[in-house]
């Protein structure tokens, strides 16, 4: 990576947050010419002055070396997606619907679930809020022991470790899209 697309990074931030170089030499700590010197490419950071960088920004440290983007990256085709099989439950399928799936902060899935099943015969329990909405049929949520009935179109939000499962009590399949966000926190 060369100086000039660090400093292309810098000088975005910067100007995302609204600071004039001086604003923002106040507020890192850093000197205006050596902000304007980094910017332009023309200057070599110490770590010392990255971290303060990032301080100031409210920015994890690596996201100012983070510049280019492969756009196709972002594209998840339709025959590509991976797919997730429960081994105790032959009634359920998840498409991995995310791009670039293990960089994302949220997880998008598709939920096949049979006819007259269920997705566990105990409860999910995790560290993600997630949201899920009925797209095709009806389908029954069981939030800890209160069990809802979703139709299609209705969405359903479950907050981090909350018990849950879905059950299909119907004669047609049903899907359900999940929306799932990456924990902020350790568990």
């Amino acid at each position: 990576m060369t100086n000039y697309s660090l400093g292309n990074t810098i000088l975005e931030y910067r100007k995302s947050r609204g600071y004039s170089i001086r604003e923002f030499a106040e507020v890192s700590g850093i000197s205006t010419s050596l902000i304007s010197q980094l910017e332009r490419g023309i200057a070599n950071p110490s770590l010392q002055v990255l971290k303060l960088i990032s301080k100031a920004l409210n920015v994890p440290l690596f996201t100012l070396f983070i510049n280019d983007i492969d756009h196709e990256s972002l594209i998840l085709r339709k025959e590509d997606r991976k797919k997730i099989y429960r081994s105790d439950n032959e009634h359920i399928v998840y498409d991995i619907l995310t791009p670039d799936f293990m960089k994302a902060n949220v997880e998008i899935l598709m939920m096949n679930l049979n006819n007259k099943s269920q997705t566990t015969e105990s409860h999910y329990k995790h560290n993600k809020e997630e949201l899920a909405i009925v797209m095709k049929g009806t389908v029954y949520a069981v939030l800890e022991d209160q069990e809802y009935i979703l139709n299609e179109g209705d969405v359903i939000r479950i907050p981090p470790y909350m018990k849950h499962k879905f059950k299909n009590k119907t004669n047609q399949m049903s899907n359900v899209l999940f929306v799932l966000t990456s924990p902020s926190y350790n568990p």
